[in-house]
């Protein structure tokens, strides 16, 4: 039950990280899983994709691509949705 508790806890606190850096420069890019096209990018804090892809690789390279062009970073998830990579192109 503790164990439990200690996991709702953590989802609220990793929701309200992203929706505090929503919109901002600071909001990051994923490559994720998604049901309707393979895969898909999102912006955290955003619900809609900002790409969609028939291809993890297709979707990894568009998820780099604008993490360096806002200066911010990318997180690469397998299949299960955990993060496996990220790269760092903060300045």
């Amino acid at each position: 039950m503790a164990r439990d508790n200690k996991n709702n806890n953590d989802n609220m606190e990793q929701e309200e990280y992203f929706k505090d850096r929503a919109g901002t420069d600071e909001a990051r890019f994923h490559a994720v899983p998604h049901d309707e096209e393979g895969w898909a990018v999102k912006k955290e804090g955003e619900d809609d994709p900002q790409f969609t892809a028939d291809s993890k690789s297709e979707a990894a390279d568009e998820a780099k691509r604008l993490a360096e062009e806002a200066g911010t970073m990318a997180y690469i998830h397998d299949e299960d949705g955990k993060i496996e990579e990220q790269f760092n192109y903060s300045n």
